[in-house]
């Protein structure tokens, strides 16, 4: 699975402003909204029944919120650069700059878990993860999160 059938370069946001966890998580469900076709309020409430679980934050800086939902057809990403980092009770205690929102099919239970662990393998490369950190225009931001090298690399574990 690449990143590129998960992420368009529409659903890529460079600088996205929030002052907490709740009001990124609005924002997030705000922009898939309309990327997806589905109700934000939907999307909102979801994500916040799953950080209810366990937060999503996984540390060094990075969070995956995900959700699944019946509507949807296939899984959709969409990843945003915080302006300034929010906290986010993540593992490490450590506030949170750089999301990756995983929207799935109810039904996608593989398909969700691969996109899951793909990302998660993305961006625990420190090379990847300190090229979001130093481009500031989605362009940039698209092409290191699909770039071939990074497909490469996660597809051999």
């Amino acid at each position: 699975m690449k990143l590129s059938d998960i992420i368009a370069s529409d659903a890529v946001i460079p600088n996205i402003r929030a002052s907490s966890k709740k009001q990124l998580l609005q924002e997030l469900s705000n922009l898939a909204g309309k990327i997806t076709g589905l109700d934000a309020r939907k999307i909102f409430e979801s994500l916040l029944q799953r950080e209810k679980l366990g937060s999503t934050g996984l540390g060094h800086g990075i969070a995956i919120p995900h959700g699944k939902f019946n509507e949807l057809d296939h899984v959709y990403g969409l990843f945003a650069r915080l302006a300034r980092p929010v906290s986010y009770d993540a593992l490490d205690g450590e506030p949170v700059d750089l999301v990756f929102l995983l929207l799935a099919p109810e039904s996608a239970g593989a398909d969700h878990l691969k996109a899951l662990a793909r990302i998660s393998r993305l961006l625990r490369d420190s090379a990847i993860v300190k090229k979001l950190r130093g481009t500031d225009n989605s362009e940039g931001l698209y092409a290191v999160l699909t770039e071939p090298a990074a497909t490469s690399t996660s597809n051999a574990a």
